[in-house]
């Protein structure tokens, strides 16, 4: 099957394959070719359409529900991000579509999901209308009955007071019982309209989410440090979220109701705000990364269910309402925050505050049937993992943990608990655990956020970090120091007492400070060049002065 422009572009004519594109004057036609398993496949749109349009194009191809994932795969397996930025490919370059989680089938009778159906099948019979419409040039008179049909039914269940249950009964004033979701107002900090419509909205498609499966490839994938987290929109990133309670058993163990997980996870993403480096992304790729590490160093044979449930929680919640500015800002520049907290650990102190602040809300208490013991030992337990995530303890930390690692006592609560502060502390700063393709970007946004620190560092009259310094630092010199000095010795103190780690974790880490360190090899020698080209110049200048005077007073001789 060929998906032409015409289908999604009715002033096509159906079957035009290209435009010329020389003169780049305006818009012209991508095609795209990809294989859905071993059905061949192309598609055509125009360079400036949407990137909801391209997705929708590549729905239509799969037939795939609206709630349905898909993912795009190039020739090295690696994800292609769907969007109206695709590049055109040839056959021979075929990417490979696939739908990665699927709408599940109900066992019998009708589901709470009827009405998203409903609606997902009229959006289709829209669709093909539109497509009967462009090549007959008519509607037949069977469409115009079935469609009378629909809506007759509609307005009968609509209004019929005991299918209120189905989400479709109106009262009065014609406005929807159910359907909108109650409690979603902000449960930590106040955040603006904006941030909340945003927030919602992204919901709403997480809640469109929860009768979708996922592949049993794509649940394998997320457990290892290589997932590519760039890949995946905010809803989907939710979605991953609730997945990882759900498989490691931790909704069974706790009697977790799954609405309030979602309400719980919904203020979590309006509680992190727009920051370059500080923000929701991170806080998936942090959480994600300790998921990884629960299941490659099989910590569900080391920690009990209340201490998994603690470190995924807190690595969830380790970066809560974080404004971009770190520590060392806070307390300089005399913040409410610093004031609060009596400068210590302010950040820290703020996203521990913020997140049992969520869990204290009616609709997001996912927890609400721990035990109060468990809840003491949670609470405990969260807040200190946090905390540890302040680098100015770093050293303090990684030094205790070194200190123990090798009599390492697993009934020892201090030895426990120290450990998984350094899982939190490794999560928070595993970006160079990835591949590359996958953490260089996170270097960009990081220097991004410490930029904008410094430049207000600089207007406040404040000190400033030679590190976060736009004029003095690289990003090749940032990242050794740090990789040297901060990330092997973390690293390595782990994978003192987990070996497995060694391969896929620290393995892509010296890999880095590999390239790195050549990076800033070749820039040395780069200046070094200009360097001697300068000097080169400025010899070269002097001796052509010096003839021009030899030679006038030469002539002034004779």
């Amino acid at each position: 099957m060929s998906i032409e422009a015409a289908d999604f572009y009715p002033g096509l004519p159906p079957g035009v394959k290209g435009v010329d594109t020389s003169s780049n004057k305006g818009p012209y036609l991508k095609t795209v070719y990809f294989k859905i398993g071993d059905i061949e496949e192309q598609a055509e749109f125009w360079s400036d359409a949407s990137s909801d349009e391209v997705k929708e194009c590549f729905r239509s191809a799969t037939e795939a529900e609206p709630s349905d994932i898909l993912k795009l795969y190039n020739s090295s397996n690696s994800l292609i991000n769907i969007s109206h930025r695709i590049l055109p490919n040839t056959p021979d370059t075929r990417y490979v579509l696939k739908v990665v989680g699927a709408k599940k089938c109900p066992d019998s009778g009708i589901t709470p999901e009827m009405n998203n159906t409903l609606l997902s099948i009229e959006k289709r019979l829209l669709t093909l209308e539109k497509k009967i419409l462009l090549h007959s040039g008519d509607t037949p008179s069977a469409l115009w009955d079935t469609r009378a049909k629909v809506e007759a039914l509609r307005e009968k269940l609509e209004n019929v007071e005991h299918l209120s249950w189905m989400g479709l009964y109106k009262n009065i004033n014609g406005t929807s019982k159910s359907s909108k979701r109650e409690g979603s107002h902000c449960c930590g900090t106040k955040k603006s309209k904006e941030k909340v419509f945003f927030s919602q909205q992204i919901f709403e498609k997480f809640e469109r989410l929860r009768s979708v499966e996922l592949t049993e490839a794509t649940r394998e994938l997320l457990k290892k440090p290589s997932f590519d987290i760039w890949q995946w929109e905010d809803s989907e990133m939710l979605y991953l979220l609730q997945q990882m309670f759900v498989d490691l058993r931790l909704v069974e163990r706790f009697y977790i109701e799954l609405p309030l997980l979602q309400g719980f996870l919904y203020q979590v993403h309006l509680n992190y705000n727009y920051t370059p480096y500080h923000n929701f992304r991170h806080c998936f790729c942090v959480t994600q990364m300790m998921y990884g590490l629960i299941w490659l160093c099989n910590l569900q044979e080391t920690l009990d269910d209340i201490e998994i449930l603690t470190l995924i929680v807190s690595a969830i919640c380790h970066d809560l309402d974080h404004p971009g500015y770190n520590n060392s800002y806070q307390v300089n520049a005399k913040t409410e925050l610093a004031m609060r907290y009596n400068d210590i650990s302010p950040l820290e102190n703020h996203h521990a505050s913020v997140a049992f602040e969520i869990l204290s809300c009616e609709n997001s208490n996912f927890l609400k049937h721990l035990a109060p013991e468990e809840h003491k030992r949670f609470r405990s337990g969260m807040i200190k993992c946090i905390l540890a995530t302040d680098m100015a303890r770093h050293n303090e930390i990684v030094n205790a943990f070194k200190g123990i690692s090798g009599d390492y006592d697993n009934d020892n609560p201090d030895h426990k608990l120290l450990m998984m502060m350094i899982l939190l502390k490794v999560s928070d700063i595993s970006n160079e655990a990835r591949p590359m393709d996958v953490s260089e970007p996170w270097v960009e946004c990081l220097l991004q956020e410490f930029f904008m620190q410094s430049d207000m560092e600089k207007l406040e009259g404040l000190p400033v970090a030679p590190f976060m310094d736009r004029e003095k630092v690289t990003k090749p010199s940032a990242q050794v120091g740090f990789i040297k000095f901060v990330l092997i010795p973390l690293y390595e103190s782990l994978a003192g007492l987990f070996p497995e780690i060694r391969d896929p974790i620290l393995g892509p880490v010296n890999r880095a400070y590999e390239y790195y360190s050549e990076m800033v090899k070749k820039q040395a020698e780069n200046k070094e060049e200009v360097k001697l080209k300068q000097e080169g110049r400025r010899i070269s200048v002097e001796h052509r002065n010096q003839a021009i005077t030899e030679k006038t007073e030469e002539e002034s001789n004779t």
